[in-house]
Formats: C-alpha cells, sequence, structure tokens
C-alpha cells in the first residue's frame, strides 16, 4: 500500500450461520490482501446466535494461510462484538503501514442508526406510546451519530451505518419496508460535519450508490447486493483516502461537498 493512503475494504450482511464453515475465508483472504482496514457494517449473523458468532470467528482464521498481511481492524454496525483478526504471522508491517492504520483508527465513526422511513414520508411520534418509542429511537440515533463525528480531530471522516440515511440506496427495495430500512434522520449530522462518504447495508434489494442533500457519497454495501449486482467478483468494496491530513486537523461543522473516495471494486 502507498504511503500517506489508507485503503478502506466494505462489506455488510455476511449473515453467517451454523453451516456456513470455510464459506468466507476466500472473502477474507481477499479482504486481507485488498486493504489497511475492514469495515462490516452490520448483519454479521443470521440470528445473533453464540455458534453462529463461533463459526465467523473461525473463517479469518482459516484463510490466514493465504494471506500476505491482515487488516488491523475491523468494526461493526450493528451492536455485534469486534474482533480482530490474529497475525498470521506471514509479513509484518511495514513503518508507513503502521502510520496509515493509526490514522484510519481517528477517521471513521460506526453507529448503527435506525429506522423511520424518508423525507415527508418519515414515521412522526404520534399515536400510541410504542409509536413515539420508535421514532424516539430513531432521534436518539441520529443524536450519538452526531455526537460521534463531533469527537473525530479530522477534515475527512467515514461514517459507518447499518441503516440507510437516503432513500436511493434502498429503492428496489418493496416500499412497504422502506421504514424499517433506514431513516433521513440520520443524514442531517452527516451533513454539518466533512463527511468524505457514508457506508451501510441492510438493503439486499437496493442500490449500489446515493448522495445526501448536501452531496455526500452513500455506499450500499451489502453482500447480497454486490453478488448479485459483479457476480464476477468477490462482493466488496475497496476506497482509497489520504491520511496526511489526519493527526491535526479539527473537524469542520459544515456540508461536506467535493470529497472524493476513490473507489476500485475487488476483481
Amino acid at each position: 500500500m502507498a504511503a500517506g493512503v489508507v485503503r478502506v475494504a466494505a462489506i455488510a450482511d455476511l449473515h453467517c450461520s451454523k453451516t456456513s464453515q470455510g464459506a468466507f475465508q476466500p472473502l477474507f483472504a481477499r479482504l486481507s490482501e485488498s486493504a489497511d482496514v475492514v469495515l462490516i457494517a452490520g448483519d454479521l449473523t443470521d440470528y445473533g446466535l453464540p455458534e453462529e458468532a463461533t463459526v465467523l470467528a473461525k473463517e479469518p482464521d482459516g484463510a490466514a494461510h493465504s494471506c500476505r498481511c491482515r487488516p488491523r481492524q475491523s468494526r461493526c454496525g450493528i451492536g455485534e462484538s469486534r474482533r480482530r483478526p490474529p497475525d498470521p504471522g506471514r509479513r509484518r508491517p511495514r513503518r508507513a503501514r503502521r502510520r496509515n492504520m493509526r490514522a484510519a483508527r481517528r477517521r471513521h465513526r460506526g453507529r448503527e442508526g435506525f429506522g423511520g422511513g424518508f423525507g415527508c414520508r418519515a414515521l412522526g411520534p404520534w399515536g400510541e406510546t410504542i409509536i413515539k418509542q420508535f421514532v424516539h429511537e430513531a432521534v436518539d440515533e441520529a443524536l450519538k451519530l452526531e455526537a460521534a463525528l463531533a469527537r473525530l480531530r479530522t477534515t475527512q471522516l467515514v461514517a459507518l451505518l447499518h441503516y440507510a440515511p437516503v432513500q436511493e440506496t434502498v429503492e428496489g427495495e418493496p416500499l412497504e419496508i422502506y421504514p424499517f430500512l433506514g431513516s433521513s434522520r440520520l443524514e442531517d449530522p452527516i451533513g454539518r460535519y466533512p463527511v468524505s462518504f457514508v457506508l451501510h447495508g441492510h438493503a439486499h434489494r437496493g442500490q449500489l450508490e446515493g448522495r445526501t442533500k448536501t452531496g455526500v457519497p452513500v455506499y450500499n454495501v451489502s453482500m447480497p447486493l454486490l453478488t448479485r449486482t459483479f457476480a464476477d467478483r468477490l462482493p466488496f468494496r475497496v476506497f482509497e483516502l489520504p491520511v496526511d491530513d489526519v493527526a491535526h486537523a479539527q473537524p469542520v461543522p459544515a456540508p461536506a461537498r467535493g470529497r472524493r473516495a476513490t473507489d476500485a471494486l475487488a476483481s
């Protein structure tokens, strides 16, 4: 990897089951070769069972024999436990690579997000108590996302969610389930900070890309969507970001415009 650049691999919705032994080893091997940082936007397992988590936890180990170097950090977007894959000992990262990964840890924030719908059709806090609680959860998640973004000391940020912050990337799903796939309340805090791009999953039949109203790119990295769209490639995306401004820059409370991430689909 080039000095001054961090390569971020992203995927979501692995839905590992109790019978998935070995199914993800080629994926983890290629992820390790392709990126400095791996971001997983939630739904790692099918039902959240300990047995499923045990199966998934062994997949990076099984892939280790074919990996040149392991990513040193992974994040999950839906409250599932983080796990740093072990170093297979094949090759240690160079000093520049270590600097890149330390910088990367300071430049992205993960929140689960929540549902509620989009725009003028978003659910409002009216009616029964349970409906108001649903809306309150969406508002609370948006506030937590804003607080997380505000704590990062960099002019470039990556927002990691599970639920979509815009309707564009869920289009293609049945209209009836839009309220359960994301919330436009998550879009507002993204627009107030210099977010380079947003990653999410959850919408298996959605669209690959969209934008917030302030122009921030939003990428749906759901594995079923990527598998269906790019049948000849492993289902993850890789983005490149410069790291030279990370250490001392301050967050800017203004909409991000013109930020670019170089996207290289895994071949």
